[in-house]
């Protein structure tokens, strides 16, 4: 398992695969995660290794053809590493990917952006929160968006995913309660499972959201000028069951658990994106 090793084998099997391709004349190839199996080898050093290499013999050989790779079914680390690496090296892929129509471009390529009172996009959210808050506010302060590009193509792999294996939308707009440190975490690197379980694990051990926004009002707390945070996400629900507090994964067979209600828990980070962050004030 020694690094170095790996990454030049590695290097040399897809150097050979691809004059395989070009002698033999094909127009797809098809790669596994090599040694994320049984070998347990290191995902990072494989999949960016691959990914790197796989470009780089393209553009030297100036090939034309279909690369796939191919994960076993339930590696959902392996598959959230090649979304990621192939997002971030700019790699030609059959997926499109679609950046929200309200998004705007901002030259200091900031990631949070406070939306504007007088747009129909404030007006909606303001009134699904003022609903589910049941007026158990005092007043909002602003709200932003949150456009975390990486992170919405890696969430928007996830939905083609969903979509594709189960025929439907299972797209929620979903809230979650929490303190303004957490906040400020989340918006730059996403829901992150390694918190599971601050605020209790009673169906399963994953990240939590609720359709009921005063229920995800008890997790926040006030900052030093009173103010709470709550975000409103674009939740993948997928195929769902009743969950329990033994649960440190999703059922086989099943992408979120849930208390059958309001509730749902997540079990892979990119399975949720921060779309808004709402920032209020509770009486």
């Amino acid at each position: 398992k020694d690094p170095e090793i790996l990454r030049q084998s590695i290097i040399d099997l897809i150097s050979n695969v691809m004059q395989n391709v070009i002698s033999c004349n094909y127009t797809s190839i098809a790669f596994p995660a090599i040694g994320c199996g049984k070998h347990d080898c290191s995902v990072d050093i494989v999949v960016k290794t691959m990914i790197r290499e796989v470009k780089k013999q393209i553009e030297i050989r100036n090939l034309s053809c279909l690369v796939k790779f191919i994960i076993e079914p339930y590696r959902q680390n392996i598959y959230d590493e090649f979304c990621k690496q192939l997002f971030s090296s700019n790699f030609h892929t059959s997926m499109e990917f679609h950046l929200p129509a309200t998004w705007q471009i901002s030259k200091e390529n900031k990631i949070r952006l406070i939306v504007s009172k007088d747009t129909d996009e404030y007006k909606s959210i303001f009134n699904q929160f003022d609903e589910a808050m049941k007026k158990g506010y005092k007043k909002i302060i602003k709200i932003e968006r949150i456009q975390n590009e990486r992170w919405f193509m890696q969430y928007t792999a996830h939905w083609t995913d969903f979509k594709k294996r189960l025929n439907k939308d299972t797209e929620k707009r979903l809230y979650h309660g929490c303190r303004e440190e957490a906040a400020n975490l989340i918006i730059e690197d996403c829901f992150n499972r390694s918190f599971a379980g601050v605020h209790g694990t009673i169906y399963g051990v994953g990240v939590y959201f609720s359709s009921n926004a005063a229920y995800s009002h008890q997790y926040t707390n006030p900052n030093s000028l009173e103010e709470r945070c709550m975000f409103l996400a674009r939740v993948l629900i997928g195929k769902t069951t009743k969950g329990n507090g033994s649960m440190k994964t999703r059922p086989l067979g099943f992408d979120s658990t849930t208390d059958g209600n309001h509730i749902f828990v997540t079990y892979h980070d990119a399975q949720a994106y921060a779309e808004y962050l709402i920032t209020y004030k509770s009486k």
